[in-house]
């Protein structure tokens, strides 16, 4: 992987990982997106065989975020591994690539909030969640968290149109956003948003978090779900803190290569594998290994998938 830098004198400096580096670093990720690949389309074999979950608001919102981090993965590992084999790619390609990577990633916080905001309902307005959540709802739900995901950095790409000239898009660059949204007012209004989104995600996920609690030390008989429900939020916090890194990450980026100048190429591998990889590796655990339900009808799928196999 190559990256411009600024050496004491002032000058551009290529840095730029060793073979053996470059291969370690493309490995690790390869694999872990074949593992995730793997688990993810059982996940999503498992909800599309039984008619129960694809009925259940719960596990619609869940199979979202599995289809939806399924193609943020692929999308940005296929960026990684560009970076590594071409260097500069088109930047029409480019484009399609970190539009479809930015708002992949803006959608999971959301599609996490919606989903700790159906735990509450169905905890705390149990009379009433039939009502509230039916699978009309929540497909028009998960049409509202694309709009306002989309909506805000969709206007990066008319902004780009209108200021650059056609032949820029002929071009070929090194694909990341401040290579192909260059356009200043862009960097500040993404900021604005990233603040919006984080407070609005997070403040979802505390109210929600002290309700269910709230809720699990008043009821007596219906004790087990609701403390069920505190520990799933409390899990999709979790969940939720490591995907909120990213809209934090490009200011830590900059402070920690400010303290650590030698090392950017380690810094934004690590920030990549903190930011992108890991909190997908929470979904399965949550509920596939987790909710009963969904880890009974789970283990068919893998074993009927093993059968096939073998």
């Amino acid at each position: 992987l190559k990256f411009m830098t600024i050496n004491t004198s002032g000058r551009p400096v290529l840095v730029r990982d060793t073979f053996a580096t470059a291969f370690v670093k493309n490995l690790i990720v390869v694999l872990v997106w074949l593992t995730l690949t793997y688990i993810n389309s059982i996940l999503i074999a498992t909800f599309f065989r039984h008619q129960i979950f694809y009925e259940d608001p719960r596990y619609i919102l869940f199979i979202h975020m599995v289809i939806n981090d399924g193609i943020q993965l692929t999308v940005t590992i296929t960026l990684l591994i560009l970076s590594y084999i071409i260097y500069k790619i088109n930047v029409s390609f480019c484009c399609f690539f970190i539009l479809v990577a930015v708002f992949t990633t803006r959608n999971t916080p959301v599609n996490l909030a919606a989903m700790a905001i159906e735990r509450y309902l169905s905890i705390c307005k149990p009379l009433h969640y039939t009502q509230l959540c039916t699978v009309r709802r929540t497909y028009t739900v998960i049409g509202m968290i694309w709009f306002i995901c989309v909506a805000p950095d969709i206007t990066d790409l008319f902004v780009t149109l209108a200021t650059e000239p056609l032949s820029f898009f002929h071009e070929s660059v090194f694909c990341i956003r401040q290579n192909v949204f260059k356009d200043p007012i862009l960097a500040q209004k993404r900021k604005a948003f990233d603040i919006i989104y984080f407070s609005c995600v997070f403040l979802t996920l505390v109210v929600t978090y002290l309700k269910v609690m709230f809720a699990a030390r008043g009821l007596s008989s219906a004790n087990t779900s609701a403390k069920k429900a505190r520990n799933t939020i409390l899990l999709h916090g979790v969940q939720l803190a490591m995907c909120l890194l990213s809209y934090i990450s490009p200011s830590v980026e900059i402070v920690l290569l400010i303290m650590f100048p030698g090392r950017i190429l380690e810094i934004r591998y690590a920030n990549y594998l903190l930011v992108y990889i890991l909190p997908r590796f929470l979904s399965p655990i949550i509920y596939g290994a987790r909710d009963k339900k969904f880890r009974k009808y789970f283990k068919k799928t893998l074993l009927r998938c093993r059968c096939n196999s073998s």
